[in-house]
Parts: C-alpha cells; structure tokens; sequence
C-alpha cells in the first residue's frame, strides 16, 4: 500500500492524481486504501483480482454493484457510485509521483513492526497478501558463457559440443570461418593453416564432409576452401543451464545434479506436447531424430575447443533483479516468468532471488532491453491488437499516462482509443487499467537468433 508521512499538508494532489479514487481526505491528511485483499475475497462474483502491482482492480463485466466489497472494506475506502466501484488501490504509483512534497511512499518499502500490528489490529477477514520483497543476496547459476566481443562465429564450439548444445548462425554460409576442424579431422596432415597440401592430400573427403560452414568443396580432384577476406556476423546461443527443462520433464530424464544437468535416455519417451522442449527459453533444447539435443552437462569441451579466441569459458552469472531505466511497466517479464519470481513497480520491477532460476526468460522477452542478459537470443513482438472496452472504461486515463509510446489519448467525447500506428503491444496498459477494459493479446515472433 501507499501511505502519507508526517510531511503531508493536505494539499490533495494526490487525490487529484488517483485514478480509482482510493484516497480521501481526512484531517487534512491523505489516507487511501491499505490493499488488505479483503474485497477481493468478499466478492460473491470473483469481480475483483489482484494485478501484477500487487495492487487490485474490478472486472466490470462481472462486478454487479452489490456493495458487499464497500460493506466489507476495513477502512471504508470503498464507494459506488453510478454503479461504478471505487476507492481500490491498483498500486499505479501516480500519487507518488504527484505529491509536491514527497509525502507519499510506498510502505512496502517501509514495512516494520507497527505497520504489521496496524493491520492485524484491524482484524481482518482475510490477513494481507504477503508481498515479495527483493532479498539482499543475488540469483546466480554456473554456466558456459560466450564472449561476444572475442567471438569469431568459427563454430568450431559447436561442431565439439557432444550434446548440440550450441546454436551459431553466420551471414556467410559456404565460407570459411577458420574453425579449423579441417586439420583437426585429417587423417593425413595435409592441411595447415588452413592451406591443403595436394601431394599429401589423398581426396578420403572426411574435411569435406566435417566442415561446420560447408565451407570446403572439390573442384577436378582437388579439395579447395572457400574464403572470404572479411569476418561473419551473426548470433551464438547457448544452454544456459537453468534447469528449467528438468523441472518440466515428466519422465524424470533431465535432472539437475550438483548444478550440472544429466539427461538419462532410457527414461525418455514421446511426450504429449513436449513440455520440456517447450520451455527451453533459448530453444537450444531439441528433439533429433528421436534424441534429444540441445542440453549442456557442462563437460567443458567448447571451452577447451576455442582455444584461439578464448570466448567461451565458465562463468558464475548473478543479477540481484535490478534494471535498467528503460523499463517501461509492460508486465510481460512478469507475465512469462516460469518461477512466478517477478512482481511489477512503475518503471521497475521487483525481483525474488530465492525463487529466480535466471532462465533470462524475462531479458529475452523484454521489448526495452531493460533487463541484462547473457544469452543472443531474442524474442520480439510481432502483432498484436489493443483495444479498450468503452463499456468498462471509467476513464480515468491512466493507460494514456503509463503508455510508453504514446499511443493512447482522449477523443472528442472524452473516450479513451488507441492508435495502432504507434502501439507495440507491450500490454502496460492492460496491466494497469484499474476496471478491466482492455481487450489485448501479443504474439511474438519464433524462435530465432537475432
């Protein structure tokens, strides 16, 4: 919940600022509604829910205006007024922001003993929802990570990794990155630096047939190499050990073991759905040919393979949940965040490291890049549509406040629309709307290396 402090004068900024009109006036001190949940559980028509703010919004489709929730109410926040309810806190966080004096704040960052005994001595039916605060420590996982910037796309990691671990994908398919697989596989030790000998080459084509890049051909009995005087660009992904995959598997086949996973094929079988496929958030998991590819048991080959570049190596990777300020509210990491670890702020998030997994779902979904990442992998939007329900819309305007491309306003009759031009259908607007009127849905593009 928000609260006031000594230094609020009563000057009603916030009042004016609150979309749900939650906050009142009392004594020339602004209290407001204290998100005890105790509506939500009254309900009879299951009208009102918790948003990812940690906050609570009406379904105006289901709400009937019955009064229990403004009867039930512990501090009589709530009205109704034209049938519309009011006084529920959607933790938007607008009144802290319109408070002149900084007045307002967000008591789940102040929570101490007297706050706790404050709201069980108002002996609630239903005690408050428990808030996940950020932990000191941080989430971190041991894993095989690529340097980017040493990276030369060679795909020699690639072609040593035992389980098809790793994914590159170059710009110049058919030219030699200089992997050197070449002269590692030639039985004979006609090639050397990546020049062949033709009187110590005997045409056996296991170069040819090994080449990662399809780089090597023959042209009238002589095995030549396709060059090319400039460097390949592209992407390289790879398992991150997260362990996901292990927790989805319904046979029990993947299983994580002291940090590292082990796959057991005998286990194994056609799953309806393939979840553990499905879940693997940078889609390195696979099935081929009936196998299973994809995982890395952190065996270290790549690393020891890459020994010219030395951009693959092993790394302790932590995030203590904190973003960038290019967050822009949209919910989506907390929406697809397999842990439930995620809870959304205005212009922020708060992360629980006891629970997060670093899967990096949330970085890899993020359309801000607000969120660090080790892995290349991306995901963006690809269409969408939002729409916003002028039969539920109370319009109070916060979508148009929090929209961060600007593609919400106000038309002539005072209706909230959308313009389609400039929507990426983030979905913060569906997020924050505090009576349920926005009709959304997102699709984000495949699976692919960007």
């Amino acid at each position: 919940m928000f609260i006031s402090t000594g230094k609020c004068e009563g000057l009603g900024e916030c009042v004016k600022a609150c979309p749900t009109k939650a906050i009142r006036m009392i004594d020339g001190k602004a209290f407001s509604c204290i998100t005890c949940g105790a509506c939500m559980e009254a309900c009879p028509n299951k009208a009102i829910r918790r948003n990812r703010y940690g906050g609570y919004f009406v379904d105006r489709a289901k709400c009937n205006a019955c009064g229990i929730c403004e009867r039930t109410c512990p501090v009589n926040s709530i009205k109704i007024e034209d049938g519309v309810v009011w006084g529920i806190c959607a933790r938007c966080g607008l009144c802290v922001e319109s408070c002149p004096l900084g007045a307002r704040v967000d008591a789940f960052d102040l929570i101490e003993d007297r706050q706790l005994q404050f709201l069980e001595s108002l002996n609630l039916a239903v005690r408050p929802p428990v808030k996940r605060r950020p932990v000191k420590h941080e989430a971190s996982r041991v894993n095989v990570v690529t340097d980017t910037d040493r990276c030369t796309l060679c795909r020699r990691c690639q072609y040593y990794c035992p389980t098809g671990a790793i994914m590159v994908e170059t710009d110049t398919e058919g030219v030699c990155t200089e992997c050197r697989v070449c002269q590692d596989v030639c039985p004979v030790g006609a090639i050397k630096d990546l020049e062949i000998d033709p009187e110590k080459c005997t045409l056996c084509l296991k170069c040819l047939r090994e080449c990662p890049s399809r780089a090597i051909y023959l042209d009238d009995f002589a095995v030549k190499i396709r060059k090319s005087p400039e460097g390949a660009a592209g992407s390289i992904v790879s398992c991150l050990n997260c362990g996901l995959c292990a927790e989805m598997c319904e046979r029990g086949a993947l299983r994580m073991v002291d940090g590292k996973l082990r796959h057991d094929p005998t286990l194994c079988r056609d799953c309806e759905d393939e979840p553990c496929l499905d879940v693997c958030p940078v889609g390195t998991l696979r099935m081929v040919d009936g196998e299973l590819r994809g995982y890395c048991v952190s065996c270290g080959r790549c690393v020891q393979a890459c020994d010219v570049s030395e951009a693959r190596s092993f790394r302790t990777v932590k995030w203590d949940g904190s973003v960038s300020e290019d967050c822009i509210s949209c919910g989506i990491c907390a929406e697809i965040c397999p842990e439930d670890a995620i809870t959304l702020r205005r212009g922020s998030i708060e992360v629980d490291t006891d629970h997060c997994i670093l899967c990096e779902k949330c970085g890899i979904h993020c359309p801000a890049d607000a969120i660090p990442r080790t892995t290349m992998r991306k995901r963006r939007i690809k269409e969408g549509f939002t729409l916003i329900d002028p039969g539920l819309c109370i319009g109070c305007g916060l979508c148009m406040e929090l929209c961060p491309e600007d593609a919400i306003s106000r038309d002539d009759d005072g209706r909230m629309i959308v313009d389609d031009d400039k929507c990426i259908y983030c979905g913060a607007c569906s997020n924050i709307c505090p009576a349920r009127a926005v009709i959304f849905e997102r699709e984000f593009d495949e699976r692919k290396v960007s």
